[in-house]
């Protein structure tokens, strides 16, 4: 699944150690959330949209 949480981090000038804290997530599940080599829950999908106040196809692309 392809995704654009870098850019949505990037535009509220937030680092993976801090967003992962806001998430209750490891810094590196965002790292690999990031990098597509994980894809997150649909719980942690609807966290990850909530935070940045968009919906979830705004952030992950489903290329299946």
């Amino acid at each position: 699944m392809k995704n654009r949480l870098k850019v949505f981090r990037a535009m509220k000038d937030i680092t993976q150690k801090d967003l992962a804290k806001e998430l209750s997530v490891t810094r590196q599940s965002i790292v690999s959330i990031e990098n597509g080599k994980y894809d997150p829950s649909l719980k942690l999908a609807f966290k990850i949209a909530i935070y940045f106040d968009v919906r979830i196809e705004d952030i992950f692309d489903y290329d299946g």
